[in-house]
């Protein structure tokens, strides 16, 4: 199997050794994404913005590799504060298709940059017909 990584100026450049994303041919591995504005590398203000920009920073990884968030078989997120479980769900179903994918949400202690949110994705590309 080879492995190609996945690099869009749509989502932050990684910041530390890993790829945006690794594309095996069937599955897609999107890297953990914070609330960072590709186009300044700041960080997004409040959680709902946080989120939005993570899952935005997503699916432009996916759509360099040819794919769209309705792939995302399965999420993991990770919150700095388990309060935010609803404000986190009233942002994600704007971007997740039915049906909806697997998902972990998980409360760490610190996540990069003082992110209130963390968001990784697994995408699965059909084979051809």
């Amino acid at each position: 199997m080879a492995l190609r990584a996945v690099s869009t100026s749509g989502a932050p450049r990684a910041i530390g050794a890993y790829s945006q994303g690794i594309d095996t041919g069937s599955f897609v591995f999107v890297a953990g994404q914070i609330g960072l504005d590709p186009s300044s590398g700041q960080l997004v203000e409040g959680l709902p913005a946080q989120a939005e920009r993570a899952l935005r920073n997503i699916s432009a990884i996916l759509d360099a590799a040819g794919l769209t968030m309705a792939d995302v078989v399965k999420t993991t997120v990770l919150l700095a504060d388990i309060a935010d479980f609803e404000a986190l769900n009233a942002v994600y179903a704007k971007f997740i298709a039915d049906p909806p994918p697997a998902r972990a949400t998980y409360a760490v202690a610190a996540l990069p940059r003082g992110a209130r949110i963390e968001i990784e994705a697994i995408a699965f590309r059909p084979a051809p017909v």
